[in-house]
């Protein structure tokens, strides 16, 4: 059985209100600390608030919202990738994700050597890796170029390499951010298919998408996600059209006044 539980989760970062400083800022800096008490104070920033769902077995979840509502952070705390900084998460069945799919990779190694890379981070093991290799080889379709460093690839071949690698895992639990797309045309059309039958073959789903369309196809529920709070909870269909209907309502430009004219009125 897969299943995801939130139990009353909130999500608190601290952070500094500046930004990158040099060295000669940060050499004033500790030497006027050693003069007086003062500190640069830490904003706390509430990314997450009082998250609660439970998603069981079978379900096909799909989370919606305006940029930076908090839908990838949602996704990165059910992940793993954030604890809850209050609240409980409840996870049983094993993970497998898909976002910042190029992440572990080292430039100076080969392909071959970053399918072994990357797939350690996902959880593989040297065994499940050599029993893969084969398969993430051809399916990524770079042939000799396996044998080259990754630093000397194309933004393109980057992204096959990746997306093979990510994909070549038998999911219980999918997080996927965003429908990926890799390569030229005629990849992407293997990509999609690689995606249905991964998700037609996991046990439990939860998808971030800007795409509704899609969402009405892969999903069975749907939450909308509005500045770190879950607005709207149920079917695809009612959480889609309400958020549509509040994208458009904010889109609209504002009703003409029904005052009179102060010209008319003097007259």
């Amino acid at each position: 059985m897969a299943r995801i539980h939130l139990d009353n989760v909130g999500l608190t970062f601290r952070v500094r209100p500046h930004g990158r400083i040099t060295f000669k800022e940060s050499v004033i800096r500790r030497i006027r600390q050693m003069f007086t008490s003062t500190r640069t104070p830490k904003m706390k920033v509430r990314a997450l608030q009082n998250i609660n769902l439970d998603i069981h077995d079978g379900e096909r979840l799909g989370i919606i919202g305006h940029n930076g509502a908090g839908k990838s952070t949602l996704l990165k705390l059910l992940a793993g990738v954030y604890p809850p900084t209050r609240g409980r998460r409840v996870v049983e069945g094993r993970i497998s994700s898909l976002f910042e799919i190029a992440l572990g990779f080292e430039l100076d190694a080969t392909g071959k050597e970053n399918i072994a890379y990357r797939g350690y981070l996902q959880g593989e093991t040297r065994r499940s890796i050599l029993a893969k290799m084969g398969a993430i080889e051809e399916f990524s379709e770079l042939g000799n170029f396996l044998n080259m460093p990754v630093r000397y690839y194309s933004a393109g071949m980057m992204v096959r390499l990746a997306f093979s690698i990510a994909t070549a895992i038998n999911p219980e639990i999918l997080l996927i951010d965003e429908v990926l797309t890799a390569g030229d045309l005629a990849f992407q059309d293997k990509a999609r298919q690689r995606m249905q039958d991964m998700m037609a073959k996991a046990r439990l789903i939860v998808l971030v998408s800007h795409d509704l369309l899609s969402l009405h196809k892969m999903c069975n529920k749907a939450i909308w996600m509005d500045h770190g709070r879950i607005r709207q909870a149920g079917s695809v269909k009612e959480v889609v059209t309400a958020y549509a209907g509040s994208v458009k309502q904010q889109a609209a430009p504002p009703a003409p006044s029904t005052a009179p004219d102060s010209s008319t009125a003097a007259a």
